[in-house]
């Protein structure tokens, strides 16, 4: 007799089952020693040879799994793979794989579609397919139903097929576990279904009525903060020139207790979330011709901001009768954000570039940014403060670094993070954006 709904529902309600994660980076890991630490037995599968040795040796390069978490949940029954066929033995498949942009700008699905063909290979009677990766509204339907079905396997009979969006934040301190999931299955079937597994993940589930639904929602939480984030850097562009500090104006409009929520302003995004998830709501939108202008204009102003940076510091530096050609720069910050090494999509990169192609002599100070991370770019680093700068910017605010002894090390302080104000450090020499 073939299992019901209720069955399966109930086993990954209640029974020890096996989560096969696809894909261990910044997303996949965390999901993958969570779900170790909450009883599961887990399959963690990665193409790299590298990084399953590395993480085999309990050597985490995800900030937010320590190796001593890493270490215990190998000890706990974490297994890691580079063979595919390991994860037969999942009950569950989560896809945590990158969905970058191309040079175009539009969706890279290679990867979603590499793991696609991995599930068709390992799928059995009974399995979950789950999407974490953040993509365009249809994915699911469109790539991982076909999937999940190649080897002719029902779905909602045979195998159930959902989406579930990671949410994870580098460096906030916010445990993957206590972040609510939203779940979408591309049926009410496998909704259920999934909602049942994720309930063993994280303390909330909110499930919506289809994949498509929650696809979207993901896009929305990213767009909503790329908005305002430009909005806010805009602001900054005008309060400048009409001498009116922003941060004071920030600080007094989120005294209101309601209507408002402060975003700050800085160099520019950054990070895998932000600079790309509206551009796949775009592109989708295009397809149905529908004009997206509100994520255009927000892509045209983010984009801008990092040439503002620099055009800033231009005219910093003129005021004092220096010109950016041959002028040492001190870069402070290489990560997207602070507290965590992760230099993808960081306009700090983009600010020293145009410093450089400016005729700027930059140096990069980043102690949490590994050289691998930007390798390629032609940036010359320091391992710690140098004397004799010109000028320092603050592109990221780590806390590791010694604010005072900066703006002393420095002729002036351009501050594009409010790092200074935000930790009541006072110094002459800092100009804030």
């Amino acid at each position: 007799m073939e299992p019901t709904l209720e069955d399966r529902a109930a086993f990954f309600a209640s029974e020890p089952w096996t989560a096969g994660v696809i894909g261990l980076g910044y997303v996949g890991l965390p999901l993958a020693v969570t779900a170790a630490e909450r009883g599961l037995r887990v399959i963690g599968f990665d193409v790299s040879e590298t990084l399953v040795k590395r993480l085999r040796d309990g050597d985490s390069p995800v900030g937010d799994v320590s190796n001593e978490r890493l270490t215990a949940a190998l000890e706990a029954g974490l297994t890691v793979t580079g063979d595919e066929a390991d994860l037969m033995a999942a009950d569950a498949l989560f896809i945590c794989v990158p969905s970058p942009l191309n040079r175009h700008r539009q969706p890279d699905m290679s990867f979603i579609e590499a793991a696609g063909a991995t599930v068709s290979r390992v799928t059995h009677p009974g399995v979950l397919v789950s999407l974490e990766s953040t993509t365009y509204p249809g994915t699911t339907e469109e790539l991982l139903v076909p999937a999940a079905t190649a080897g002719g396997l029902v779905l909602d009979e045979d195998v159930f097929v959902a989406f579930s969006a990671e949410r994870v934040s580098p460096g906030s301190g916010h445990e993957l576990g206590s972040i609510p999931k939203v779940v979408g299955g591309v049926s009410p079937v496998s909704g259920r279904v999934a909602a049942a597994a994720y309930r063993r993940l994280v303390d909330a589930v909110h499930e919506v009525s289809s994949a498509r639904a929650a696809e979207m929602a993901k896009l929305l939480e990213n767009t909503y903060r790329a908005v305002n984030i430009g909005l806010v850097n805009e602001m900054a562009a005008l309060a400048h020139e009409i001498d009116v500090d922003i941060w004071e104006v920030i600080d007094a409009a989120a005294t209101k207790p309601f209507g408002f929520q402060p975003f700050y302003p800085g160099p520019g995004v950054g990070g895998h979330c932000i600079p790309l998830d509206p551009q796949y709501l775009a592109w989708r939108a295009k397809e149905a011709g529908f004009a997206t202008r509100f994520i255009d204009l927000t892509e045209e102003v983010n984009s801008r901001v990092p040439e503002y940076v620099v055009t800033r510091i231009s005219e910093i530096l003129n005021d004092r009768g220096l010109p950016v050609l041959g002028t040492k720069v001190l870069a402070v910050g290489l990560a997207y954000k602070p507290g965590v090494g992760d230099a993808r999509e960081s306009p700090a990169i983009d600010v020293i570039e145009e410093l450089t192609r400016r005729g700027a002599q930059v140096v990069a100070w980043d102690p949490l940014v590994g050289d691998d991370e930007i390798d390629g770019r032609g940036i010359d680093r320091v391992h710690a403060l140098p004397d004799g700068h010109a000028l320092a910017v603050i592109l990221t605010d780590h806390d590791d670094f010694d604010y005072p002894a900066i703006a002393a090390a420095v002729g002036v302080v351009f501050d594009t993070r409010g790092a200074y104000r935000r930790r009541g450090i006072t110094a002459s020499n800092v100009i804030f954006l």
